[in-house]
């Protein structure tokens, strides 16, 4: 069975990525024939050993019957890539609110305790067992800090890297479109 999954993806791709891309365009798939049955069912003929222009000219054929021309093809495959676009732009939105919240937030705790631990150095040595802990609280908010921010350009990374091959994708598809059809 081609799923939405299976029919952009490709090795070293992150699954997570993936799955929330592919989910995407399944919500937003556009009633009737389009570009994404159409690349389904390019998708399904490959599997059958039929080679690219052999498989893009029976999808089309049978697309056909039912009133898709190529244009219609060509004018989905867009919409489908703009939708793609428009998650990208609201992932990059999300990795920002992450950021604010995982790193900036921890960043400016960092710097509040390291102003109240010079504050308390003037102050007398009973004081020294407080400093202590506001020290410990900022190594910790500083190794969590660089973990998060690790995490958030790994999975940046991953993301974009997905993206790519799924804008490759329909661009081949969009392509071939032209070329085959």
């Amino acid at each position: 069975m081609v799923t939405t999954k299976s029919i952009f993806a490709a090795e070293g791709l992150d699954e997570r990525s993936l799955e929330f891309l592919a989910s995407a365009i399944e919500k937003n798939n556009l009633p009737g024939f389009d570009y994404y049955e159409f690349k389904r069912a390019v998708v399904a003929l490959s599997q059958m050993k039929l080679d690219e222009p052999t498989a893009h000219k029976s999808a089309f054929t049978t697309a056909a019957t039912v009133g898709v021309t190529k244009e219609k093809l060509i004018e989905s495959a867009t919409y489908y890539r703009n939708l793609v676009e428009k998650e990208r732009e609201q992932f990059d939105k999300a990795l920002e609110n992450q950021n604010a919240v995982k790193i900036t937030a921890r960043q400016e705790e960092a710097k509040r305790l390291r102003d109240q631990v010079e504050r308390h150095k003037a102050e007398i040595a009973r004081l020294q067992d407080e400093i202590g802990g506001y020290l410990n609280q900022i190594d910790q908010a500083e190794a969590a800090s660089k973990l998060e921010s690790e995490k958030l350009e790994k999975a940046k990374a991953a993301f974009e890297k997905t993206h790519k091959a799924v804008l490759l994708h329909i661009d081949k598809d969009i392509e071939n479109m032209h070329k085959y059809l």
